[in-house]
């Protein structure tokens, strides 16, 4: 199975996955009338939606580029994690609001022990889920998959706070416990909605490579250029999955066009055996364009 049918492959399932747990913990809160489970499920529902979206942006940032989209679909999937950050967003207001119901009139917990152990079997089953999309997501650099995993594994978390905090108010018989955690549980679900879109923003936004990827480039471009002369205004690009490179190359003005062609073509089939789905654009100068002295160390970086 290749890297693109097992993002599909995850990102399809991901729905069944979700639709299991939400029917899980819907069971679970149906049995114990729990507003701190409650919104656990209803966070499932955004899962559902979120797994759908994600799906089919994936699906459409895998389809080549055509006479519309030159440059491919590969920002697609930032829309679906944005959708994603919405959604959980919508959610926690949604719970605040039960929360905030049950804080002025707590109920009792009516069959908690066997309402837990599904929550919490569920629990185990996304956090199985979750790792998995996440480490997928982030080897094959999927933004839709790596929000649908992170925003499972928030899930998670919030699950185990709840199960953790429940087990204490039936110990304790503090019924205000549970539309408490239901509350911390909404506003951590508020916080990690806000920080996935403002990630998938930053990638609408074109944002550039990170330090280490961008040191790897500069050292594979250094590395492959032998009978260049400089190399300056090097810009990089992720939107997605790919990665976009831009830089000048300057050569002796002398030099034969075969020559400087071959010199890219060199740099770039080694940029493309380095950095996954790159893409690479080189224009090249002659000698006085250059931004250093002549005479500086082989082909330096301006």
């Amino acid at each position: 199975m290749t890297a693109k049918e097992k993002i599909r492959w995850l990102a399809f399932w991901s729905i069944f996955v979700a639709l299991a747990v939400m029917a899980m913990k819907f069971v679970a809160w149906r049995m114990t009338g729990s507003v701190a489970l409650y919104s656990d499920a209803l966070e499932s529902i955004v899962n559902v939606i979120a797994a759908g979206a994600a799906y089919y942006a994936i699906r459409l940032s895998h389809k080549p580029a055509d006479a519309d989209h030159p440059h491919g679909h590969h920002k697609a999937e930032y829309f679906s994690a944005v959708l994603e950050g919405v959604l959980i967003v919508l959610a926690s207001l949604l719970i605040f609001g039960e929360a905030w119901s049950a804080l002025r009139t707590p109920r009792t917990l009516e069959e908690p022990l066997a309402g837990l152990a599904i929550n919490g079997l569920a629990t185990v089953v996304n956090a199985a889920w979750a790792t998995l999309l996440i480490r997928t997501g982030q080897a094959a650099r999927s933004p839709a998959l790596q929000a649908d995993g992170r925003h499972i594994m928030t899930d998670v978390v919030t699950s185990v706070g709840v199960i953790a905090g429940l087990i204490i108010s039936i110990l304790t018989g503090w019924r205000v416990l549970d539309p408490l955690l239901a509350l911390i549980v909404a506003m951590n679900i508020l916080w990690q909605g806000w920080k996935v879109i403002g990630q998938s923003v930053q990638g609408l936004m074109d944002v550039a490579a990170d330090p280490e990827l961008t040191l790897k480039i500069r050292d594979v471009i250094s590395a492959n250029s032998g009978g260049a002369l400089e190399v300056h205004d090097l810009k990089t690009r992720i939107a997605g999955r790919a990665t976009f490179i831009e830089f000048h190359l300057v050569v002796d003005s002398a030099m034969t066009v075969g020559d400087a062609h071959q010199i890219c073509d060199r740099i770039e089939a080694a940029l493309k055996a380095e950095v996954p789905s790159v893409r690479v654009i080189i224009h090249v100068e002659p000698d006085d364009e250059a931004k250093l002295p002549k005479g500086t160390s082989a082909v330096p970086f301006a």
